[in-house]
């Protein structure tokens, strides 16, 4: 069981997080119960499209760079309770770098 925000939800699974520069932060995933992700660049912005394809143009969330690589400043968003999107979730930017975790239920 995990507390997300103070409401217990059943979670079997969480991915193992990684670097990642992939365009495609998470596949499609209907047993989503939770996600995160983070821009782990410290120049550059992380834009973050749910579903479709993502870029400088075509975004749902821009997350700011860090002070530098892996610093832990840079922007982050999560869906943790609530509605929560299980489409594929996928990042566009100059050298994307991030990380991201999902939970599943």
């Amino acid at each position: 069981m995990a507390d997300l925000q103070g409401i217990i939800a059943p979670v079997s699974n969480a991915n193992t997080p990684s670097i990642a520069s992939s365009t495609t932060a998470l596949a499609a995933n209907p047993a989503r119960g939770a996600w995160m992700i983070q821009n782990l660049n410290g120049a550059n912005p992380l834009f973050v499209n749910l579903g479709g394809t993502a870029s400088t143009t075509v975004f749902h969330v821009v997350l700011k760079p860090g002070s530098g690589n892996d610093d832990g400043l840079g922007g982050s968003f999560a869906q943790e309770n609530g509605v929560i999107f299980t489409g594929a979730v996928t990042v566009a930017g100059t050298s994307p770098r991030y990380t991201v975790t999902e939970l599943t239920k």
